[in-house]
């Protein structure tokens, strides 16, 4: 069999990931094809972190919109991504895979507070590493968490999962004329306005010159293809020949 292209990997999952067909919270048998993919890797000896956003249950930028103080609408959508984790935590330990949460505010009953040291140990204790919470921080968002800890532990990519199958010059469910990319640049990404992850995400990314894979989550067996080497979605990376 293949051996895996990467050893340690970061996988950003949106909240909305969870969402299903519910419209709102934890659709459980998407949980359950998430965490069996995530395990199908785990058992290939990849080690794997996780960053998990909240915005099935709450997002921060919408509770501003709406009205409420920025900084408490950000801590109330760090909540959030602590249900999620814990949700996320609880289906892979019933399906035999180790985990810890970390989280970036400290809540000693239900999960560890980051240190990045700790992390590392875990993963090489062959524990999969959940990251809640954010950076900890308000006006960041989940996608600067992903970046941040994936420099922080070492990881060789990130993975952020989404609902297309890359990223397109326009939003392909709106504009039919919408083009896909297969390989991009960081400053391709930035000049192009092209949400892949936020600007303080790639711009991390970039000066670190860690490379980002952006895949469909929603087509079963991606995140294995991936991780075997198999190109799906789109890369970004520091050179259009990566």
């Amino acid at each position: 069999m293949t051996p895996p292209r990467y050893k340690r990997i970061l996988l950003k999952l949106s909240g909305e990931a969870l969402i299903g067909e519910q419209g709102y919270g934890i659709d459980h048998a998407v949980l359950d094809a998430i965490t069996s993919e995530v395990k199908e890797i785990f058992d290939l000896g990849v080690e794997i972190a996780v960053v998990i956003g909240g915005g099935n249950i709450f997002r921060g930028l919408s509770g501003a919109a709406k009205g409420m103080e920025r900084a408490s609408a950000d801590y109330m959508g760090m909540l959030a991504t602590v249900l999620n984790a814990l949700a996320l935590q609880n289906i892979l330990e019933n399906k035999g895979v180790t985990t810890r949460v970390q989280s970036a505010i400290e809540m000693r009953e239900l999960a560890e507070t980051y240190i990045r040291r700790r992390a590392v140990r875990h993963l090489e204790k062959r524990r999969i590493v959940i990251f809640a919470a954010g950076t900890g921080n308000p006006y960041f968002t989940t996608d600067t968490a992903a970046a941040l800890r994936a420099m922080e532990i070492g990881a060789e990519v990130i993975m952020k999962a989404t609902k297309v199958d890359g990223v397109y010059s326009a939003d392909p469910m709106k504009d039919k004329t919408a083009i896909k990319f297969d390989k991009l640049t960081y400053i391709d990404v930035l000049q192009k306005d092209l949400r892949v992850m936020d600007a303080t995400a790639i711009s991390l990314c970039m000066d670190n010159n860690l490379p980002i894979i952006v895949f469909n989550l929603n087509v079963s067996g991606n995140i294995k293809r991936i991780i075997l080497g198999e190109t799906v979605g789109t890369l970004v990376t520091g050179r259009n020949n990566a």
